[in-house]
């Protein structure tokens, strides 16, 4: 009940914030596409002399968006493009860290209901990684780093899709309701095949399977303003109940991307992004990336 109250907020909340714009921004008729790559930076380092403790560090972070955009008469088709990978390294470190590994695509194409903002939809959603994901632990008698893959491209994938309704005021703003969805989790059956593996264990896929199917209802949002001049806010939001097992067990994937503008090349960034996913971790999984980014928008 919480995770869906909380659900529920974060929908309200930024959906009230959006409210409170205009209407100006209207989509034109035809293609439109917009793309932008980011690369954050942010670091931190110390003299042997520096007393009050600390380790020097350095990470990065890449993001790729590509919106292309379609709207002829009563048919409007939305899709995004996402590539969100960082890393970070600190000093004494046998391996560098992964701090983001996303590839996401969305898309949603809808038709709309006479005289009104709803439209008849069908939305897709494919999510992945780039790179292998590895857990970290100390070997007792050496102090060595060991890591252990744990993820790898394709394993996990997410796809959903299915028909619903959306409101949509413009390209920037816009809601999916879909309450019959099918979702495939894919994985690499060697991770579901080791000794002692129990079902579930592994993203919810059963021993020695490679997939898993769920159908369900689920809820997607986006929502892009300006704050002030120079500071604009992305809100993403993507909610998903599997009516075959545990619906009450809400998946949340909400992030929030503040850029402020300093020049045409130059912004600050904050990224905040929090996951609820009972398949694979039990608890909100929680990132933050705050960095100077250089810009560069085709």
């Amino acid at each position: 009940m919480k995770k869906i109250l909380l659900s529920l907020l974060m929908l309200g909340g930024f959906l009230n914030m959006q409210a409170q714009e205009d209407d100006s921004e209207e989509q034109k008729e035809g293609w439109t596409t917009e793309g932008n790559i980011q690369l954050l930076f942010n670091q931190s380092a110390f003299n042997a002399e520096w007393t009050g403790g600390g380790t020097s560090n350095i990470a990065g972070n890449l993001i790729f968006n590509y919106d292309f955009n379609y709207l002829k008469d009563d048919f409007t088709w939305d899709s995004k493009i996402l590539v969100d990978y960082g890393l970070t390294k600190q000093k004494g470190d046998d391996f560098a860290r992964k701090t983001s590994d996303r590839l996401e695509i969305n898309s949603v194409a809808g038709k709309q209901v006479e005289g009104s903002n709803w439209f008849y939809s069908f939305f897709t959603n494919f999510r992945t990684q780039v790179t292998k994901g590895y857990t970290f632990s100390k070997d007792a008698e050496t102090g060595e780093t060991i890591r252990t893959e744990r993820t790898n491209f394709f394993s996990p994938a997410y796809l959903q899709f299915g028909p619903g309704m959306l409101w949509k005021k413009n390209e920037n703003f816009y809601v999916n309701i879909a309450p019959a969805t099918a979702r495939f989790i894919f994985v690499d059956s060697y991770f579901t095949s080791v000794e002692g593996y129990q079902d579930g264990d592994y993203f919810g896929v059963d021993e020695g399977k490679s997939s898993r199917f769920e159908l369900g209802a689920s809820l997607s949002a986006y929502a892009k303003f300006d704050i002030i001049e120079n500071v604009k806010m992305e809100n993403i939001l993507n909610l998903y109940s599997n009516y075959l097992e545990d619906p009450q067990n809400v998946d949340i994937d909400y992030t929030i991307n503040v850029k402020m503008k300093i020049n045409d090349l130059l912004s600050t960034n904050f990224i905040f992004q929090a996951i609820y996913d009972d398949n694979a971790v039990g608890a909100f999984q929680i990132r933050e990336v705050f960095g100077l980014g250089f810009n560069y928008s085709f």
